[in-house]
């Protein structure tokens, strides 16, 4: 048969066959639960059309937001008849589109949220949630068109929500650029078990929700604003409400401020039965040029359009700032309803028609959603909601902030915030760091610390595992952890399981007395640095045993953090139920250690060569989590050989399980003889047929110091990887 169906008049798209690699067809159709290295090489240079030079902080610096702003600004209040705003302003629609480019962030994982741009691309572009949001920005091309690369699609979206609340007479707490785009949809983000859209396969128990996942259904941004399924219950919205926000970092104060905020603007659409409704843009025809969820409902916009299919309208004012949102909501006893659609929502009962319409001069009862209701009827969401209400400048300032933690909880330290609007005040968020004090420490002292760290009776695992232990924290989603900060001395990183504190509080003592020692002088050197500096000497003693001269790159300028500056509940999050690495697997996990290593691998943002020479690397030199033997193949621990890969391709020796669980083996030479032990997180690298292909590199003859060389590399990018001051 012809793969030119559509030539021969037939469906362009071939079903009940295996699809064409332009389709998605390939290995995955055949092995769907293969290890997908491809989440290892994001973002290749080849898809970047900017090219590798490009320098999006240089060309955002030369950029005059003054004059983007008011551009956006015209474009809010320019109705278009192919889309006409609501009210007249665009304003409502455009901070739904900022909310929900950043409203994707979760704490857990730091995936999701607006720095990359991401909801340009499927799946977020064709959420259930994010309908209509194509038009957003299509309206805004003109403004891209016209600043180019000056501005990304990822900044563009936030700081057009912040012009459309300033313009609406909200002051905003700020503005920061630099979202560089990507090219490519996210293949990394895990956003749920379900292959139907608004399932919730994510829930067990009493409903407890999956990890990492933050929102209630597949395809939703926060939780179902019908109630939990669709149940129009408060109280059980409520507590949709507390979970979801609070894995997207935000407290009770933020969430009543982020609802009752964002709720003071605009509307929701819902005229009539979802059915009308076309496919989504990913799905669209190819003559709707990304354009998605035509509707045959009416004239299909303006106030026909169909989005939720919920039909509210929350204030008197809904294109101007004001305490509206909370004198409805408090000022009317409310009863069920259904929207056009068939939605469940509210209605104010004896009330008069004061709500504008949004395209005629007609006016509507007072409507609320079910999760609305939460913030009245819910003890504590209700108390704070009373207290907005009767102080409006105390609520002004709770939206400020947390529609500005909201829309840069992902952008990285403050250090990489760019442009005139960047509020001078430092956030507890923004995992603050002090400025490094005193001369820096040379050359010379670094090698004088390097000798006094290595003759203090620390062994090379101490010094690798903890140096490991501070740096493989940093995560490449937000930005955040490292080994700047030294934050492992702190709660709670002291206390995780995966540091095993009783030997990190012995570890981090020796360390703490070199660096007295040094400290007594005119120069000053950080805990965060010298534990860096004791894993890079462990490494070129290692190295050196091994015959091989290597100097490990050290850069200083890491500062201390203190507890006053260090949310213990928000870096809580980022403790690892599992460290592949160090060959911990911790209680609880769905997924087995293999993909569990992979998944550590994208977050500290390696490539397939330098996840393997690092678990080659980190085997021989003893950084197992309890110091076990497990994958430590090789005679001569401490010693930074390629023995990993020797022994674990050895064709002398055969593998068997010794668990349940199948994540324990060992190895048994031609006697029968136990010679080595591993985990699944050992053993992928012979399995699977890729990363057996990298391994088979590094137990090459030839390959001894091409490990080390590698091995040092990767190790080193892992400890600067929080060092953006560098880059």
């Amino acid at each position: 048969m012809s793969e030119n169906n559509a030539a021969e008049g037939k469906c362009p798209v071939a079903h009940e066959r295996a699809a064409h690699p332009t389709q998605g067809g390939g290995n995955r159709q055949w092995w769907p639960e293969r290890l997908n290295l491809k989440i290892l090489a994001k973002d290749p240079v080849v898809a970047n059309p900017l090219g590798a030079e490009f320098d999006y902080a240089e060309a955002f610096g030369n950029l005059d937001l003054a004059a983007v702003k008011q551009d956006i600004a015209e474009i809010l209040t320019t109705s278009q008849d192919w889309w006409p705003a609501d009210f007249g302003n665009y304003g409502p629609l455009m901070i739904r589109m900022a909310w929900h480019s950043a409203g994707t962030y979760r704490i857990s994982d730091g995936r999701g949220g607006g720095g990359r741009g991401q909801q340009r691309f499927a799946p977020l572009n064709s959420w259930p949630d994010n309908g209509n949001l194509d038009k957003a920005r299509r309206l805004l091309w003109p403004v891209k068109k016209k600043y180019g690369q000056s501005i990304s699609w990822a900044d563009l979206m936030i700081l057009t929500g912040n012009v459309a609340l300033e313009t609406m007479g909200f002051e905003t707490f700020g503005f920061a650029g630099g979202r560089a785009d990507v090219w490519e949809a996210d293949e990394d983000v895990y956003w749920g078990p379900e292959t139907t859209w608004l399932d919730d396969q994510r829930y067990t128990g009493d409903r407890e929700l999956e990890s990492p996942l933050g929102a209630v259904q597949m395809g939703l941004i926060y939780v179902n604003p019908e109630g939990p399924n669709g149940n129009p219950d408060p109280i059980a919205a409520a507590r949709d409400i507390r979970e979801t926000f609070r894995r997207m970092a935000m407290n009770d104060e933020e969430t009543v401020a982020l609802i009752a905020g964002g709720h003071t603007f605009g509307k929701t659409h819902g005229a009539g039965p979802a059915d009308n409704v076309g496919a989504d843009p990913e799905a669209a025809p190819i003559e709707a040029q990304g354009l998605g969820w035509a509707s045959t409902h009416g004239t299909g916009k303006g106030g026909d359009a169909i989005t939720s299919g919920l039909e509210v309208t929350w204030t008197t004012k809904p294109t101007q700032w004001s305490n509206d949102f909370f004198d409805i909501l408090f000022g009317y006893e409310w009863e069920l309803t259904q929207s056009p659609a068939g939605a469940n929502q509210w209605v104010a009962k004896d009330a008069q028609a004061i709500i504008p319409d949004a395209h005629s001069d007609s006016k509507k009862l007072p409507t609320m959603l079910t999760t609305d209701l939460s913030l009245r009827f819910d003890p504590i969401y209700g108390e704070i909601s009373k207290r907005f209400h009767e102080n409006p400048d105390q609520f002004a300032d709770a939206f400020a902030r947390a529609w500005y933690k909201l829309t840069h909880r992902d952008l990285g330290p403050k250090s990489l915030y760019l442009g005139p609007e960047v509020p001078a005040e430092t956030l507890l968020w923004q995992d603050p760091l002090p400025q490094a004090e005193g001369e820096a420490i040379d050359a010379a002292d670094v090698t004088a610390l390097k000798a006094k760290l290595l003759d203090s009776g620390l062994t090379v695992s101490q010094l690798v595992s903890t140096a490991w232990a501070s740096a493989s924290t940093f995560r490449s989603s937000d930005k955040r952890g490292g080994a700047n900060g030294a934050r492992i001395r702190l709660q709670p990183q002291a206390g995780w399981e995966v540091n095993q504190p009783d030997e990190l509080a012995q570890v981090l003592r020796v360390l703490e007395g070199v660096q007295s020692e040094f400290n007594s002088g005119a120069k000053k050197v950080s805990l965060a640095d010298l534990i860096v500096l004791g894993g890079a000497a462990a490494v070129e003693k290692a190295a050196k045993d091994a015959g091989h001269a290597v100097e490990v790159p050290f850069t200083p300028g890491r500062v201390d953090a203190t507890e006053e500056h260090t949310d213990t509940e928000s870096f809580a999050a980022l403790e690892p139920t599992a460290d592949g690495f160090r060959n911990y697997q911790g209680k609880g996990n769905r997924l087995p250690a293999e993909y569990l290593l992979l998944d550590k691998a994208n977050l500290l943002g390696l490539s397939a060569p330098e996840l393997t020479a690092l678990v080659g690397g980190l085997r021989v030199l003893g950084a197992n989590h309890g110091g076990t033997s497990l994958g430590v193949l090789t005679e001569t621990p401490g010693v930074l050989t390629n023995d990993f890969f020797v022994n674990l391709l050895d064709l002398g020796t055969e593998w068997k399980s010794t668990s349940e669980d199948q994540n324990h083996f060992e190895a048994r030479d031609a006697s029968g003889a136990v010679k080595w032990t591993g985990t699944r997180a050992d053993l992928v690298f012979g399995s699977n047929s890729e990363l057996r292909a990298l391994a088979e590199v590094y137990a090459s003859d030839d390959a001894k110091e091409k490990f080390v060389k590698d091995f040092v590399a990767a190790w080193v990018k892992v400890s600067n990887a929080d060092r953006f001051d560098l880059v």
